[in-house]
């Protein structure tokens, strides 16, 4: 039996996969290159895709799992602490271009309301493109990316109301009026009802769930969840892709938002690639060649349109010249939600069959520009502002710039040069009250529910979830911390996580707790700059106490010991006598010790006589330093001084000598 959209499936996923790894030796987006499969195997291309209407259905479970995922990652008290970024610099940045758009439509003859559309859609800039490129080249926390950030957030909300108010746009709704009110009462029902599941339903159930330890019941819960807030807003005549931004912000306001973050990312991945390959099925390879020079000009006008209008927005907010440009070259482009739009506005009649063809063209060929944009923007910006800016102009913006400017409080987990604790039991605690008390920033990953509930209510800087996965590793900005300390006891979790951030950062020094010996040198080659395990730390413990008894200095036992670890413990892992230890540190052991020796009852020829009488240096070469008498300790010593019943002798000497002494203090 042969299951249907098989075929499909492989066509267009082992399709992807050559195409985006020849991509990847030119450092092209995985999006242009599902976005060149659609064109590859759509009806304008071989054809080797038949059952277009079912990939459309795919694409749909895309595109709310995407929506879902943009809720949960721009929480409401994350926008709150960039707000002056997201709503001043995005509403200038999105109006703007809406706004001259219109103006560009008018004045060539085209329709207001398709005027309008238009500017939706060249308003959206790519977050998923743009936000990779920044995380990989480490400019997520510049002057540029904290704007990037905050307008592109602004983008992919403002996107909700644009797919709302799209039908509304083409007259499709009945009585305007009327409609936006029934929009607002129906978008505040839905909210209500959200919000009274968000504070005494959704939390309670997730607790629950998180308390098995079960991943698959966690996944599963927060699956039915996306897709039962989708069902509900699409019951309510709104759309499943509000539904999910809403499940999003649901349970971003929620303790377990990162690990549901992880859990749902590759399914996102996966649906979100028929998305993708499904508006590239729609592109007209015929079209795009017989307007080839066309469409180039639009795309050069489009990217410039962009870039003026993103430039008059960092510079209202007085930014240096240099941010100005570096910001305007990396939000140029047209982004993925203007194909989720731009299908809405053909359903609408806002676009037609031309002008999404040519929408579709200018979209890609922008996309496939950025990587190489974004990989030359500071030698662009810097060429731009010699260029275009007489020097005496430069020097009046910057005094300009100086006198306003002042930095956002863009803080999503605004960490850096820290400490990132992995796995909180004995050791991770300890660990943390050290930072603690040094005054090491630091920040604390952990998957044991209980655990994470009890260091949550002490206040201190945790995050529930897999250390294992990339997405909460970037969380706490790994690939910014100085030292990772991986103190969990699963060896097979322990190796996967140090692969993960060795991903990342070459950098981060990272010290690993292991129980065995036989882990060290394959944790070591994994990336591992520290290895300490349990057994070899517990006997350097027992050996240093060993010493201690044998009277050889602290300060010897310690530079032995240092050797040891820094040689990676050579020298109880060898079986052999190979190990060299260097001459300075040949421990040289006295042959004396301290005892202490209990005085019994009886008659013998020390109890009841002086310590000069007994005869204890004499005799035995042994030297009273103190006597515990009762509960008193006696450490002025006085030969004439008696050796009484019950005392307890605190003595100097060599073992035999002593082991001979104590057999007159036996009872008999």
């Amino acid at each position: 039996m042969e299951l249907p959209l098989l075929k499909e499936i492989v066509v267009i996923l082992g399709l992807s996969v050559l195409i985006i790894l020849a991509f990847q030796r030119f450092r092209m987006p995985a999006i242009l290159g599902f976005l060149i499969t659609g064109v590859v195997a759509g009806p304008h291309g071989f054809s080797l895709v038949k059952a277009s209407h079912e990939v459309e259905l795919l694409s749909e479970i895309g595109v709310i799992f995407l929506l879902f995922v943009i809720g949960i990652e721009f929480s409401l008290k994350g926008l709150a602490r960039i707000r002056n970024t997201v709503l001043i610099g995005g509403s200038l940045q999105v109006g703007g271009t809406i706004l001259f758009t219109v103006i560009i439509g008018l004045l060539s003859g085209l329709e207001l309301e398709k005027a309008v559309f238009l500017g939706f859609l060249i308003s959206l800039s790519s977050t998923a493109i743009v936000l990779k490129i920044l995380q990989e080249k480490g400019q997520i926390a510049s002057a540029h990316g904290r704007i990037a950030m905050g307008i592109l957030i602004f983008q992919d909300i403002i996107v909700v109301p644009m797919i709302l108010f799209t039908p509304i746009l083409a007259g499709n709704g009945g009585n305007t009026l009327v409609t936006v009110l029934l929009l607002f009462a129906k978008v505040a029902f839905v909210v209500s009802a959200l919000v009274l599941l968000s504070r005494y339903v959704v939390p309670k159930v997730l607790h629950r769930v998180v308390r098995t330890k079960s991943r698959e019941l966690f996944i599963l819960t927060v699956i039915v969840l996306i897709f039962a807030t989708a069902w509900l807003t699409s019951s309510a005549g709104l759309s499943l892709a509000l539904g999910a931004f809403f499940a999003g912000l649901i349970i971003s306001e929620s303790e377990y938002s990162h690990q549901a973050t992880v859990n749902i990312l590759p399914f996102r991945e996966i649906f979100i690639s028929f998305f993708f390959v499904s508006v590239g099925m729609l592109l007209d390879i015929s079209y795009f060649v017989g307007h080839f020079w066309q469409l180039i000009l639009l795309t050069i006008g489009v990217i410039l349109l962009k870039m003026i209008v993103i430039a008059l927005t960092i510079l209202v907010k007085k930014y240096p010249l240099k941010t100005v440009f570096m910001s305007a070259f990396t939000l140029f482009q047209v982004g993925e939600f203007a194909f989720l739009l731009s299908i809405i506005g053909i359903k609408n009649s806002l676009l037609d069959e031309s002008m999404y063809q040519t929408f579709l063209s200018v979209s890609i060929l922008s996309m496939g520009l950025t990587p190489f944009m974004m990989g030359y923007s500071e030698r662009f910006s810097d060429w731009a502002i010699k260029a275009m800016l007489p020097e005496g102009v430069r020097k009046r913006l910057d005094r300009l710039q100086k006198l306003k400017h002042k930095p956002d409080s863009f803080t999503v987990e605004d960490m850096h040069d820290h400490l990132v604790i992995i796995g909180f039991g004995v050791n991770g605690q300890n660990v943390a009250k050290a930072a603690r008390q040094a005054k090491i920033p630091y920040s604390i990953i952990e998957f044991d529910p209980l655990v994470y509930q009890e260091a949550k209510k002490e206040g201190l800087p945790i995050v529930f979830g897999d250390a294992s996965d990339p997405i909460l590793l970037s969380h706490v900005h790994v690939h910014e911390a100085r030292v990772a300390v991986i103190a969990i006891s699963d060896a097979a979790a322990t190796k996967m996580i140090i692969r993960k951030i060795r991903e990342v950062s070459e950098t981060t020094h990272i010290i690993v707790r292991t129980r065995y010996v036989n882990e060290i040198v394959p944790t070591l080659d994994l990336g591992a700059d520290e290895v300490i395990p349990e057994e070899f730390e517990t006997s350097i413990e027992i050996f240093t106490r060993v010493l201690n008894r044998y009277l050889v200095p602290f300060e010897q036992i310690k530079e032995f010991a240092a050797v040891i670890r820094s040689h990676n413990y050579e020298l109880l892992a060898k079986t052999n006598n190979d190990f060299i230890v260097p001459e300075s540190l040949r421990l040289q052991i006295p042959e004396l010790v301290f005892a202490s020796l209990p005085v019994y009852q009886d008659h013998n020829k020390v109890v009841g006589k002086s310590i000069s009488e007994s005869g204890l240096r004499s005799n035995f070469q042994v030297t009273v330093l103190a006597i515990r008498r009762g509960n008193k300790y006696i450490t002025e010593i006085d030969p004439e001084m008696n050796i009484e019943t019950d005392d307890m002798l605190y003595v100097f000497g060599k073992p035999d000598n002593i082991a001979k002494l104590n057999k007159y203090f036996s009872v008999s």
